[in-house]
Order: C-alpha cells, then structure tokens, then sequence
C-alpha cells in the first residue's frame, strides 16, 4: 500500500519515539503498538497490549490477502481507512439476554465465515458473543473500553487462545481498535509473504 504521510504524523510520531523507545519490540507488535498509543496520546499503551508477533505476522499476511474485516461498530469502521468492512449493528436487534451488539457479532458471523479479521472496540457483550462462535479468526483485536465488562472479556479473549491483541486495563476504545487494524494495514508486506 502506497501511503503518503503528513508532515504532521510524522511529527507526531518522532515525538512519540523520543518519549518511549519502542525499539525493544519486533516490527509488526513496535507498529501496533505505535499507532495505537499514537491514537489516544497515551504512552500506557506501550505495557498494557497483549500481542503475539507470530500471530500478527499471520494476520499481516491474511488482511493483505484480502480476508473481510468485520467491526462491532460504526466508529470503528469509520477509523479504519482503505479498507472496507462489515458492520452489522444496524441490522441488529437486542432480545432477551443478548445485546444489539452481540446480535450483529452473530450476523456477520453469518455472513463472513472463518478466517476474518475481527475489531472489536466498543462493546464487551461483542467480544464476549464473537467467543461463542466457531469464528476461526485470523486475529481478534479485542479492545473494547469501559467499567463493566471489558476487562473481564479482554481477559476471556486472552485465555481462548485465538490469536488476538488486547490490553489488561479498562482502557480501549473505537479509536485504538482501528489504529491496531491499521498498524497491520499500513506495514509494508514482506518478501516472505509474497511467496
């Protein structure tokens, strides 16, 4: 992918480089990090993801072969750029004991199949539905934010086992979810994975 950088970003992120050296990390997990912590301004970031490099590079390679993205919602979509995805709360219904976030996590269920790229940054009720399912994902970035449920399902995620970034804290949000997917839509694609 062929992107232009504002002088502004670049900026930003010399910046960011001189108030934490994100060196120590390998080059898919030191991106995700930097464009995630480049999101929120928040340099916790950088200790509070959770992410495996194999499984990034894994990712890496599905998202630029073309496996569908599928968002919990809007805001999220609208963070992730050059690259459509699937959305389904607007289809959605709450019922008893299932919340319209989880409905549409079960929708694009339907409608993807295995091997997606799953963004979640809202909702924990999504998160916690998308580990119900046989998804097969190619990666969950699960990150979604609050006081009630969030923590506790980022941990679910974790212990699952599907390949996944997340983060230990309450923090998370629509925005650093799309910057994580886009950390992997804006790496470059390597020589191995053009094999």
């Amino acid at each position: 992918m062929n992107r232009v950088v504002h002088p502004i970003e670049q900026e930003s992120y010399r910046r960011l480089r001189a108030r934490l050296d994100t060196s120590r990390f390998p080059p898919l997990t030191r991106a995700v990090v930097e464009r995630v912590v480049h999101s929120a301004a928040d340099l916790e970031y950088a200790t509070d993801l959770v992410m495996d490099e194999g499984e990034l590079a894994r990712a890496h390679a599905a998202l630029h072969a073309g496996a569908p993205v599928v968002v919990d919602v809007g805001m999220v979509a609208a963070g992730i750029t050059r690259r459509q995805t699937v959305c389904r709360l607007g289809d959605a219904v709450a019922g008893p004991g299932l919340t319209r976030s989880a409905h549409a996590i079960r929708l694009a269920h339907e409608q993807v199949g295995p091997g997606a790229l799953w963004v979640i940054g809202n909702a924990p009720t999504a998160l916690e539905e998308l580990l119900t399912l046989d998804a097969a994902p190619a990666l969950v970035i699960g990150l979604p934010v609050g006081f009630v449920g969030a923590v506790e399902s980022k941990a679910a995620l974790r212990e699952s086992g599907l390949p996944a970034v997340s983060n230990v804290s309450e923090k998370g949000g629509s925005a650093v979810a799309a910057a994580a997917l886009n950390a992997l839509l804006y790496h470059p694609i390597s020589a191995e994975e053009n094999q």
